[in-house]
């Protein structure tokens, strides 16, 4: 089963998003800030795909996306943005940053899961 990490600190926008990916065969990790997803990536098993939230208390979403592409063992891993940040510079700087896809609320269930399913390994 693939597994996909889930940072979202919306707890609305968490429960959508695993509801859709469980339902659709993933094992789902949820994390509501990037501190305890790092922490979570740190002791575990690589995920499949991460969807990574932009703006979060704390460090944002970008912040661990530098992170993650910083680590050997992490790099390689998929991430989606799922944010409310709609402007074209967002997406641009989210993506140079290392996002493989960019995803704006409100998506379309069948948008995220598409998404998904195009980067997961």
């Amino acid at each position: 089963m693939k597994t996909v990490l889930v940072v979202e600190d919306g707890h609305a926008e968490q429960q959508l998003i695993s509801s859709l990916l469980s339902r659709s065969g993933f094992d789902v990790v949820l994390q509501s800030n990037a501190e305890d997803a790092w922490k979570w990536l740190s002791s575990h098993t690589p995920p499949n795909l991460i969807v990574l939230d932009v703006i979060m208390p704390g460090q944002s979403g970008l912040d661990l996306c530098r992170t993650i592409r910083d680590q050997d063992q992490l790099k390689q891993v998929p991430i989606v943005f799922c944010t409310s940040k709609d402007q074209d510079f967002d997406r641009f700087w989210a993506l140079r940053q290392g996002g493989n896809a960019y995803l704006t609320k409100p998506f379309a269930p069948k948008q995220l899961l598409e998404t998904v399913y195009q980067h997961v390994s």
